[in-house]
This record gives C-alpha cells, structure tokens and sequence, in this order.
C-alpha cells in the first residue's frame, strides 16, 4: 500500500506503484510513472515525461523531468528514464531530452549527490557514482560504473568510458576512455584505475593486457589512429581491448592525452 501524505501534490494522471511514499510538500505531475518502493521526500518535483523505477530515493528539493535548458526547444513531448534503485540527492536536477534523442537517462543503482545538474539528452549508464555539484552539459554519455568527484564541468557531446575515475574539481573537455584514472588541468591520462578494477574482478591478465594496451595509446608518442592499429594487431579476440578500441573509434571530440 502507498503512501502518499495528503499535503503532497499527486496528479490523478500520475501512475504510482505498491508501497509508494510520497512526503509532504512534494509534487508529482500528470504522467508520471514511479515503481514500487520509491521514495519521494518532501518538496521534490517530479515533472511530466518522467519514469522512475523500483525501490529508489529522491531527496527534498530535487527536480526531475523538467523542460531543457536549450532555445532551441519548443515543447515537444520528451522524457526522462530513470532505473531501479538509483538515489537522487537533494537539490540535483534532471532535464528532459530534446528531440535529439527524445530521452535523459540515468540506469540502475546510481548515485547522484547534491546539487549535481544533468542536462537533456545525457545517457548514465549502472551503478555510477557523481558527487556533488557536478555539472554537465547536454548529450554527455557515461558507461558503466563510473565515478566522478565534485565540482567537475563535464563538456557538451562528451563521452566517459566505463571503470573510469574522474577527480574532482577538473574540466572534462574531451571523451575519457574506459579503465582509467583522469587528472590534473588539463585533465589527462593518470593510468589504470587499478583499484576500481580489482574490485570488479578484473584478472591480473587483464590487468596487464590493459597497461600494455595505455602503453601504446599513450606512451609511445604515435597519434590515436596509429594507436588503434598497433594495438588491434597486438591482441585479438580479447573483449576488454575491444571495448577499448571501439571506444576509440567511437570518438568524435577526440579523447584526453597523456
């Protein structure tokens, strides 16, 4: 059973799971769908266009599925997706897409801290983690178990490679490639994220086939293009450079150097 404070704002449209809870103050627009389980505190805003999935937290004074900060705009119907169990902190704010993509995303099981801004059309994939006040701009995609510290500008069009770490309080200009740390201004290179990555279970195997892989990226002064070559005739059949490469390929902003 639901349930829903009589001093919060809940539209008749609105499509509200089991064991709902929905705080005082909060508002929840027509056509809405929130999954089982999820918590709304009080004064959050849950516009149009938006689903929310099982089991997650939205904090007081966070805005959900608003109109997007682009002029050229003009109402049209776009959305916001959010999975399961993911916890939106307070004051964070989540922009409807624009017809680019017709959808914001955000996956299962992240956590988006305090007063972190994510504009239309970005693309959060599982279990990443964005600490606060962590701006970006539209249509930036972020893979996989992702972390990312605070006060970070995250550049339009950007794309930030699974496993990655970004510190904090660093300009992201450029696509970051998977399995890395990213440092310094300007950000760059700052080797594997060893520790992420041992605790996802990566083989040592791996492990070493991913520094030999960076080595040739970034130490060899050979430009990306000569990179992908040497590396693709270095290793074959092996899943993790793949997901490397094509990531290379993929690039269209071009990605940070050592």
């Amino acid at each position: 059973m639901s349930l829903i404070d009589p001093l919060a704002q809940v539209h008749s449209g609105a499509v509200i799971g089991k064991d709902v809870r929905v705080d005082a103050y909060a508002i929840i627009e027509d056509g809405v769908n929130i999954g089982d389980e999820t918590h709304v505190r009080s004064h959050a805003v849950v516009a149009r266009g938006t689903t929310i999935g099982k089991k997650c937290k939205i904090y007081s004074g966070a805005i959900i599925g608003t109109e997007p900060q682009d002029l050229k705009f003009a109402n049209e119907e776009t959305f916001v997706t959010i999975g399961d169990e993911t916890t939106i902190r307070e004051y964070a704010t989540v922009n409807r897409a624009t017809t680019q993509s017709y959808y914001t995303k955000i996956g299962n099981n992240c956590l988006i801290m305090a007063y972190v801004h994510v504009a239309h059309d970005c693309h959060i994939g599982n279990n990443v983690i964005i600490a606060n006040s962590v701006n970006m701009a539209g249509h930036v995609t972020i893979e996989d178990n992702v972390g990312i510290g605070g006060m970070t500008p995250i550049h339009q069009f950007v794309r930030i490679g699974a496993y990655s770490f970004i510190g904090g309080g660093l300009r992201v200009p450029k696509d970051v490639p998977p399995f890395i740390l990213a440092m310094g201004e300007p950000l760059k290179f700052g080797g594997l994220n060893l520790v992420g990555l041992r605790r996802k279970g990566f083989t040592r195997e791996q492990l070493s086939d991913l520094k030999k892989a960076y080595k040739m990226l970034y130490r060899e002064n050979l430009t990306v293009e000569e990179a992908i070559v040497k590396i693709n005739n270095e290793f074959r059949n092996n899943d993790v450079i793949n997901q490397l490469l094509n990531f290379l390929r993929g690039s269209e902003r071009g990605v940070i150097r050592g």
